[in-house]
């Protein structure tokens, strides 16, 4: 994942990650928002979801100590970065202000 993950972040379009757990009540009630912001924004954004008890190297690297984390990449930089679970509107005004 982590080489994929690399090539996946530089893309030229936003890319909004989020770092969840199945067991996690914060990141179910996050995934309808995210779905909600893919269908406002549609293929102008990328969102990728990393379930952090599959892929425990890549949240290290990232530095997620808390679930949901969100981060917003573009041509490999990092834009952004929110823990916890945010609206809709949040999102996606970030997303807008953010992108290169």
């Amino acid at each position: 994942m982590n080489s994929n993950f690399a090539d996946i972040i530089k893309s030229d379009k936003p890319v909004l990650i989020d770092f969840f757990a199945t067991w996690c009540g914060p990141c179910q009630q996050l995934s309808p928002i995210l779905k909600e912001v893919k269908d406002a924004l549609g293929d102008s954004v990328s969102i990728l979801k990393v379930d952090v008890d599959k892929n425990q190297e890549l949240a290290a690297m990232q530095q997620v100590r808390g679930v949901p984390t969100l981060l917003l990449y573009q041509k490999g930089q990092l834009l952004w970065r929110q823990s916890g679970v945010i609206s809709k509107a949040q999102i996606v005004q970030t997303i807008e202000t953010k992108r290169l």
